[in-house]
């Protein structure tokens, strides 16, 4: 279903996802209306053009002054601004919804996507080096530039998929393939929130090298997702000393880099170090 000028872009609340559990956020601002963009176009796909369950909207009229970044500029200038804070807006949900693994563990006041994913791109800034992959960026012969700035870049869109779908988890019953298929189809809306163009097949790409695990790169930036998990899960242990055993589990052998099986052998032993002797529990320390 396309979407028309003057509406604004619909919340994440509004997919009608089959068996939908999600924790979901509170609803965005309302955003500017997309001035050229046709969302959900010829998609056919029920679960993103799904929209008899908007939340309310607010028309905007993109003639006046005031509705127009930018509009002393030209109009392709302000067109681009407005599309880009469309999608900046959008990805607000990554900062305010909330990782679903630690929701049903019963954290309180758990991590969101993005601090998930910043973490993981601090881990790109700071890793050591990786064999095949230079420490600064260079250009291959396919015209990409590789190396650990392509990590960084990866860390931070591997997830942004989210910032529509919401945060997928095995405890959702969701298959894997239905689950790759939904992201893509988000990440495919949000590339035409952001108005198409380079920076929008620049994301497409490393979302799909990361969904792949199609380079070097693409298998560090796998490891430091896991490895990000169980250090989380090891903060959250030490904070609140409730077991989290399933988290650890469901990375064993799973790492690909040496960087990867370093570093979570050192979160480990020092999980092993920090338990010790105490006593562990299956509910939350008071």
């Amino acid at each position: 279903m396309a979407v028309q000028l003057n509406r604004s872009l619909p919340t994440r609340s509004s997919l009608a996802f089959p068996h939908r559990i999600f924790h979901k956020a509170p609803a965005p601002p309302t955003l500017l209306s997309l001035r050229s963009q046709k969302l959900s176009s010829g998609s056919g796909d029920p679960l993103l053009s799904n929209v008899s369950s908007f939340g309310p909207r607010k028309s905007v009229n993109l003639d006046r002054p005031e509705a127009s970044i930018g509009s002393s500029g030209s109009s392709s200038s302000s067109s681009s601004s407005s599309s880009a804070i469309d999608f900046l807006t959008l990805c607000n949900q990554l900062k305010t919804t909330k990782r679903k693994g630690w929701i049903n563990q019963g954290i309180n006041g758990p991590e969101s996507i993005a601090d998930h994913m910043y973490r993981m791109a601090l881990m790109a800034l700071i890793a050591g080096d990786l064999r095949g992959a230079n420490r600064e960026s260079f250009m291959s012969g396919t015209g990409q530039e590789r190396g650990f700035f392509r990590c960084i870049k990866i860390a931070i869109v591997h997830d942004i998929a989210e910032a529509i779908v919401g945060d997928i988890t095995p405890s959702d019953g969701i298959p894997k393939e239905e689950k790759s298929r939904l992201e893509e189809a988000a990440l495919k809306e949000m590339c035409e929130v952001l108005g198409g163009g380079t920076r929008a097949e620049e994301i497409k790409e490393l979302w799909e090298e990361y969904e792949n695990n199609s380079s070097l790169e693409a298998n560090l930036v796998k490891d430091f997702d896991k490895v990000e998990l169980i250090l989380q899960a090891l903060e959250y242990e030490m904070e609140h000393g409730k077991e989290l055993d399933e988290f650890f589990l469901s990375v064993e052998g799973k790492f690909q880099t040496e960087i990867g099986k370093s570093w979570a052998a050192e979160i480990t032993s020092r999980r092993n170090s920090w338990w010790g002797n105490k006593p562990k529990t299956d509910h939350l320390a008071q």
